[in-house]
């Protein structure tokens, strides 16, 4: 009797782990070998392979892979597959801790049921609580129509934990499939999002709806594609050629940034660089409105090789961007003369407000190369609102506690002197190189309204023009004025430019600076 009884709790234990191992093996399946072939035949990774590429190898960790919806309608009771269209988990990438989940869109398309909704808000309170940063990879259909307001409700809560987790931890989206309808506004609530060349769309309204609504016929790439948000829009802040150097470059952004807003962002001791920085004399045409590249400063001054640039091809008439100095990661913003001669318009102001208060929520310095000759002048400028989004970028810089560094390389014109890190918002350093003009407006410009009924009264008016205006470039047109009042705490040589930064650095690290108490401020969004 009793080894009878023996017998049959050894049955009843090996069919338990026959049990867990067959349940484990169909939620690495997904929705199947044929869907899984179906996804690699549109040149697309599944939700696991991608987490494969992503981090480190054999450092991912799933968790509620044995999870399945409870719907009962439309005959979904009779189809609950593993996972629910999202492998979720905590995964290790260059020795940090993340948390990730990966959309399957080979279950129910990757939908968003009340079930995935519930996976993906787990593994989110569990970033929150540990401090880590949570990576989404996005791939889906949208809404499961068939749960209804369920559905509705699981993407509510996933918005209310983007906006919770904002500014407590890094949020990053990787965008490769379709992101449509209200799914878009995770996205869109997250710090950074990527997309992938070629299958990667973004729309809140699909060509279909678009077309019986306006009649207008256009393709999913026109419409929400990469081109479209990287170019028009601004959403996409980083572009890959396919899905495998996407997933790189979210590697290689998560490495500049802190893994919470408590710890300090990534520095690497060990790189100690003697670059040669005289060549920075050269770069500075002598004609005061020659167009010149300020990435060649940017790339001179910096670590090798180490400027990420975040919406490179949106505002091009600003640069913003991750680089390191010395090891030190450094969020930079700079005015690019290549585009409207530097000129700051309302999608610059934009892209650069919302860059500033992402450095300072995670503690990373601001250095803020200037080159400006004003805010873009124009009808549409005005009618498109200049005003509220000139206005976002005053309040960021000002708002903005991170050590703020400021250096004017050319021009620094009127309000754009201002609003590009002056010393009046609360800059900490202020440098110049001996070509800055500070003023309020330029040379020429200035002479024509300071001297307007000498000019109407002279015989030559344009040589009496040009007497004055050298004149004033003499007189104001430099930073040795603003220097005398203090604004400008020194006027450097291009080449100590990389040396004055890594001092005022060190100067800075331990700066503590108090706010009023408040609840919070109203930016002008």
């Amino acid at each position: 009797m009793y080894l009878n009884n023996n017998n049959r709790a050894n049955e009843k234990e090996e069919s338990n782990y026959d049990k867990l191992l067959d349940k484990r093996q169909k939620s690495l399946e997904g929705g199947g070998k044929q869907r899984i072939e179906n996804q690699h035949k549109k040149g697309k990774l599944t939700a696991r392979e991608r987490i494969e590429v992503l981090v480190d190898e054999n450092s991912f960790v799933e968790i509620d892979s044995l999870v399945t919806h409870q719907a009962q309608k439309f005959n979904l009771e009779n189809n609950k597959p593993l996972g629910d269209g999202v492998v979720t988990g905590h995964a290790i990438i260059a020795e940090r801790q993340v948390f990730i989940y990966s959309q399957d869109f080979t279950i129910f398309g990757g939908s968003l049921g009340r079930a995935q909704a519930t996976k993906i808000c787990k593994v989110m309170d569990l970033a929150i609580k540990t401090g880590n940063p949570i990576i989404g990879i996005l791939d889906s259909g949208g809404a499961r129509i068939q749960e209804g307001v369920a559905s509705l409700a699981g993407y509510g809560d996933i918005f209310y934990r983007n906006t919770q987790a904002s500014g407590v931890i890094p949020q990053i989206s990787i965008i490769l499939g379709p992101c449509a309808g209200g799914a878009v506004y995770s996205p869109a609530l997250t710090d950074f999002v990527l997309m992938n060349k070629e299958n990667s769309f973004m729309f809140v309204t699909g060509p279909e709806v678009v077309k019986a609504v306006t009649g207008e016929e256009i393709s999913f790439y026109d419409l929400g594609g990469s081109g479209v948000h990287s170019r028009k829009t601004g959403v996409s802040h980083l572009v890959g050629e396919n899905e495998e150097k996407t997933l790189d470059i979210a590697r290689k952004l998560l490495s500049y940034l802190p893994s919470n807003n408590l710890c300090d962002p990534p520095f690497n001791p060990e790189i100690i660089e003697e670059i040669d920085q005289h060549s920075l004399r050269e770069i500075i045409p002598d004609l005061e409105n020659e167009p010149y590249d300020m990435k060649e400063i940017i790339s001179t001054i910096f670590d090798s090789d180490s400027f990420l640039e975040l919406n490179e091809d949106w505002a091009k008439n600003i640069i913003v961007g991750f680089a390191r100095i010395q090891g030190l990661s450094t969020g930079i913003i700079a005015n690019q003369p290549l585009f409207l001669g530097g000129a700051i318009d309302y999608n610059a102001a934009d892209k650069a407000s919302r860059f500033i208060r992402f450095c300072d929520s995670f503690n990373i310095p601001v250095l803020t190369l200037v080159d400006v000759p004003g805010f873009l002048p124009g009808v549409k400028q005005e009618h498109e609102g200049i005003i509220r989004h000139g206005a976002k970028l005053l309040y960021a810089y000002s708002e903005a506690s991170v050590p703020k560094i400021s250096i004017i390389v050319r021009k620094a014109y009127g309000g754009a002197y201002i609003v590009m890190s002056s010393k009046h918002l609360g800059t900490d350093i202020n440098l110049a190189w001996p070509s800055a003009e500070i003023a309020v407006m330029g040379a020429e410009g200035a002479c024509r309204i300071l001297y307007k009924n000498k000019l109407k009264d002279a015989e030559n008016p344009e040589e009496v023009l040009e007497e004055f205006t050298a004149e004033f470039k003499e007189e104001f047109a430099n930073p040795y004025q603003a220097a005398e009042l203090g604004y400008v705490d020194k006027v450097i040589f291009p080449e100590e430019t990389r040396k004055e930064i890594i001092t005022s650095l060190l100067l800075l690290q331990n700066k503590r600076e108090q706010s009023p108490k408040r609840k919070h401020g109203i930016s002008p969004v």
